[in-house]
């Protein structure tokens, strides 16, 4: 029977992912799927969506696989920029520190390429309904 291959420890002091809560019984280790490679091409897909419906899905398929709620939705205040738009993960533990701030960066660098995107989505939350 093969395995699959398991994300690799952060070094010591490196991080603060909790990896450690993952070896009590019943918890939830699909976060350790998520090698380094397979991180970096989860990046790129995010980074070249092309449509919202599209992202929607990946972060569907992010949940089912890797257990990950990411949050996409227009910040609180006026939304000028892609900075504008809030994405957060939901704080898990195994969850690497450098993967929290990649996947979001990867989001808004896709945004920014395709602003049909972030107005598709700006328009999903009724805030373009009085333009």
């Amino acid at each position: 029977m093969s395995t699959s291959p398991l994300r690799h420890p952060c070094p010591p002091g490196a991080c603060d992912c909790r990896r450690e809560q993952l070896h009590a019984p019943g918890t939830d280790q699909r976060i350790l799927l998520l090698t380094r490679e397979q991180e970096k091409r989860l990046l790129e897909r995010l980074e070249n969506v092309e449509s919202l419906a599209q992202l929607e899905h990946l972060q569907k398929r992010i949940f089912e696989q890797l257990g990950v709620r990411v949050h996409i939705a227009p910040g609180f205040n006026e939304v000028r920029s892609m900075r504008g738009i809030g994405i957060q993960l939901d704080d898990l533990p195994g969850l690497c520190r450098k993967t929290r701030q990649a996947i979001p960066a990867a989001i808004r660098r896709g945004l920014e390429k395709r602003p049909h995107i972030a107005w598709d989505l700006l328009n999903a939350n009724d805030l373009l309904r009085d333009t």
